[in-house]
């Protein structure tokens, strides 16, 4: 990659009005900012606002699925024609690109949109990029577009992740904004659980997704669009809260199955399983107490602790039938090593 990537996501309450339509003074603002950076970077502009945008014209809205689906279709243009005309003085062509949970389960999907992404940045093109609504089914949307945007900085190796929020960074108890975490488990306590009007995630979202990017070894910055220069000062780090990138050797394959793979079950395992793994020794049996769900074998499967804590993300050897079959046997390898993720 002949640049580095920087992901950035807004939510629909970061690009809206209280009343949902598009704010185009903000949807301006983004694009200048964005347009400095463009030289240097390949840029992901991860962007809600469909929905909201598009609510307007469905008679009665009261947000069921189907309405917000239609909402989300006309949305969608509405969204992607404002940044092809803000982008459009900078000469910058943007390209719309709707995702589903399943392009990231699938890794042969996954490694074709990277490609179409790859792409599109050599010729000179940003994606936007916002969820499928209009066809997602609720089993497989994702939580919000804060793991989209988070999946996306994983699975391509961003250098910088940035996600906006209305409150400008992670705010103390005395309400002033943390300007750097170096653990993320030490400030969940300061997220509020409410969220926007028009938005689904909120800070402990943020916090979630930024917590699983800095183990990925990505830079995760929470800032905000209301001050001059928000983007660009936060991307100094100058304004809002930078989340500092650990060290990570995981090939890009491991990386994709520790965040974006959807699991088809669950194994609880014991102390000494839970120990092993953190040893980076295969999973075997006898160290699992439950088998939860039905699975095949290669399905990506999550393992909890005895306290249900996820511990990591594995790929399974055999199938759910098989495993409880022989729960008792020894050296019965469940997951090699070489294919589990530690979270």
């Amino acid at each position: 990659m002949s640049k580095p990537i920087l992901v950035i996501k807004f939510g629909s309450a970061a690009i809206t009005k209280p009343n949902g339509e598009l704010n185009p003074l903000v949807m301006v603002e983004i694009a200048r900012q964005v347009a400095q950076l463009y030289n240097d970077y390949h840029v992901v502009i991860v962007s809600s606002g469909a929905v909201a945008a598009g609510k307007q014209y469905i008679r009665n809205y009261a947000g069921e699925i189907a309405q917000r689906k239609a909402a989300a279709a006309i949305g969608n243009l509405l969204l992607l024609n404002k940044y092809a005309q803000f982008f459009a003085p900078y000469e910058i062509p943007v390209a719309q690109s709707l995702c589903e949970r399943g392009h990231f389960a699938n890794r042969d999907q996954f490694l074709q949109m990277k490609e179409t992404f790859q792409e599109l940045w050599e010729n000179g093109i940003i994606p936007i990029v916002n969820e499928n609504d209009v066809v997602s089914s609720l089993e497989l949307k994702f939580s919000d577009n804060d793991e989209l945007a988070t999946l996306i900085a994983v699975g391509f190796g961003a250098d910088t992740l940035m996600l906006c929020t209305s409150v400008g960074g992670l705010m103390d108890d005395q309400g002033q904004i943390i300007p750097q975490v170096e653990q993320v488990k030490d400030v969940f306590k300061y997220a509020r659980t409410d969220k926007s009007s028009v938005g689904l995630g909120g800070m402990t979202s943020k916090l979630t997704f930024a917590k699983l990017a800095m183990r990925m070894g990505i830079r995760t910055i929470i800032f905000g669009m209301k001050e001059k220069d928000g983007i660009l000062r936060a991307f100094e780090e100058k304004t809002g809260t930078v989340f500092a990138a650990q060290e990570s050797t995981l090939s890009s394959r491991n990386r994709w199955l520790g965040s974006g793979s959807l699991v088809a079950g669950k194994l609880k395992i014991d102390a000494g399983a839970a120990v092993a793994l953190q040893n980076r020794k295969s999973l075997l049996a006898v160290g699992i107490t439950e088998v939860e769900g039905e699975f095949e074998a290669g399905e990506a499967v999550e393992i909890v602790d005895e306290n249900r804590n996820t511990v990591a993300v594995g790929k399974a050897k055999e199938s759910s039938v098989v495993i409880l079959l022989n729960l008792k046997k020894q050296n019965f390898e469940v997951a090699n090593a070489n294919d589990i993720v530690l979270l």
